[in-house]
């Protein structure tokens, strides 16, 4: 089974929590802000999901 791109939320030792996407090669692709509760972490994966599903893409050349 090939591995895939993941979310993973962590909380620090303030009781915040963030998340990490990881690319399929364990690369970190980004790390958000912290959240105060784990529902806005979240939501905020849903929103990153969300904002990439409507990007375009710009050619540079």
């Amino acid at each position: 089974m090939a591995a895939s791109a993941r979310y993973e939320i962590t909380k620090n030792k303030k009781g915040e929590y963030r998340f990490t996407l990881i690319a399929a090669n364990n690369k970190v692709l980004v790390e958000s802000e912290y959240y105060a509760t784990k529902e806005g972490c979240k939501k905020g994966i849903e929103a990153l999901k969300h904002a990439v599903d409507k990007a375009e893409i710009k050619d540079a050349e």
